[in-house]
């Protein structure tokens, strides 16, 4: 059975687990981002574009595990309209086996798989993941994979993910990442994509359970789509509601 099937068969049964239970907490937010220094291999030079993005997010925690998926829908006026997503579930290898996993910084080791897709791939993303439990962190975590690509050849990746909140006198902030480092191979160069949202909760101000949030997006991706010297660092106006 080629990798490619396993890692995917990985990803449906560890999603299959998680509809057996109610989820212990979810949610659902819709974001809307804009910026003007966004970089594409389809450019020359130090080129930049437009481009306008609506991400819808889920979240969510349960008894063996955690699942997160997310799917942009971007415009911009080199590729048209471009769709990608991706579906993200872990499993716990704690509440599997009923063993307290954690130790030092990790609270939990998890099976960790990851489908991506976009317009004509599919990429397939397996390995071991850990929940952190790091100090004035809302979340923090970190995911090693082994990649079968469907474009380019297959490869590494680690994923750190992690969320910070904070207080300015009354007002509440937030701010939270994903950094993405893959390895070189021979059609493709090593990639690192850190992209950080700060955002404040206007929403308190409207009803003590509505959050709404207003901020920015800072994406620094060297090397972008595995494209040596295809540099992005873009600030993006930001609008983010939870559901």
């Amino acid at each position: 059975m080629k990798l490619t099937h396993i890692a995917a068969l990985c990803a449906i049964s560890t999603a299959a687990t998680f509809t057996q239970a109610a989820p212990i907490w979810q949610d659902f937010s819709v974001t809307g981002l804009y910026g003007e220094n966004y970089k594409s291999p389809f450019l020359t030079g130090d080129q930049e574009i437009e481009q306008s993005t609506v991400t819808f997010e889920y979240a969510a925690g349960f008894k063996y595990g955690d699942f997160f998926a997310f799917a942009d829908r971007s415009n911009n006026d080199v590729d048209g309209n471009d769709t990608y997503f991706e579906v993200s579930p872990r499993l716990s290898l704690g509440a599997v086996s009923g063993q307290k996993l954690a130790f030092g910084p990790i609270k939990d080791v998890l099976i960790a798989t990851t489908w991506e897709g976009g317009e004509g791939f599919n990429n397939y993303l397996y390995g071991i993941g850990f929940a952190l439990d790091i100090p004035y962190t809302q979340y923090a975590n970190v995911n090693f994979y082994k990649a079968d690509n469907d474009l380019t050849k297959d490869d590494y990746q680690m994923t750190i993910t992690y969320a910070v909140p904070f207080k300015i006198g009354s007002e509440e902030f937030l701010a939270d990442a994903f950094l993405d480092w893959s390895t070189a191979e021979d059609d493709h160069a090593s990639e690192l994509n850190w992209t950080s949202q700060y955002k404040w909760n206007v929403g308190k101000h409207i009803s003590p359970k509505t959050k709404l949030y207003v901020g920015i997006e800072h994406s620094v991706w060297n090397n972008k789509f595995g494209i040596k010297g295809v540099d992005q660092n873009d600030v993006s106006a930001l609008v983010k509601y939870h559901f």
